[in-house]
C-alpha cells in the first residue's frame, strides 16, 4: 500500500508512548499498533482528529503517500 504511516516519528518528537497516546484519544493499544504498522486498511477521521489534536500536527506529518 503506497500510504506510510510516520505515527513513530511524531510519538517520539512528543517523548510520547504508544499506550499514552491510546488512552488520550480513546482507542485500545492493539488498534493503535495496527494503525502504526501500516496493517489498518482505514481510519475514522475522528480517531485522525483526536490524534491530531494530541500531538499539535497534521495529518500529513502522520500519513504519507509514497508510490509503489
Amino acid at each position: 500500500m503506497p500510504i506510510k504511516v510516520n505515527l513513530d516519528i511524531i510519538l517520539q518528537k512528543h517523548n510520547m508512548k504508544s499506550n499514552e497516546l491510546a488512552e488520550s484519544i480513546g482507542i485500545t493499544t492493539a488498534n493503535l499498533s495496527i494503525l502504526k504498522t501500516g496493517k489498518a486498511r482505514a481510519i475514522r477521521f475522528s480517531t485522525l482528529d483526536a490524534i491530531c489534536k494530541t500531538l499539535d500536527c497534521q495529518p500529513a506529518d502522520i500519513l504519507e503517500y509514497v508510490p509503489d
